[in-house]
């Protein structure tokens, strides 16, 4: 497993265009910059998807000198949450069906 190194928007943004104008070759990206093979992938998915602005690093306090979110960056980002959290109530739905089927089954073997 490779360890990871820091890198700033400008190399993000480089290795990025580098692996597309290379055909997508994730590997031979990540051994020229010395980064992880799922790292550039996830780099090159976030540009494709939101240009340079997916490339920010988006994580603690915000930077006085960093761009705000765009409405549609925040819309996007609202919808995936609340596509992760239906996601979740479905799965404890299914769950408790299930559960409570067996616990049935359980009920009429008495």
């Amino acid at each position: 497993m490779k360890k990871s190194r820091n890198t700033t928007l400008e190399e993000r943004i480089q290795i990025t265009q580098d692996c597309i104008a290379s055909g997508y070759d994730y590997g031979g990206i990540a051994l020229k910059y010395d980064v992880g093979y799922q790292q550039v992938y996830t780099w090159v998915k976030k540009f494709t998807k939101l240009g340079n602005a997916g490339l920010e690093d988006r994580r603690g306090q915000r930077k006085l000198d960093q761009i705000p979110r765009t409405p549609e960056e925040e819309a996007q980002i609202e919808i995936a949450r609340l596509k992760h959290e239906n996601y979740l109530l479905r799965m404890e739905r299914d769950l408790l069906k299930r559960l409570e089927e067996l616990e049935r089954r359980d009920v009429f073997r008495k």
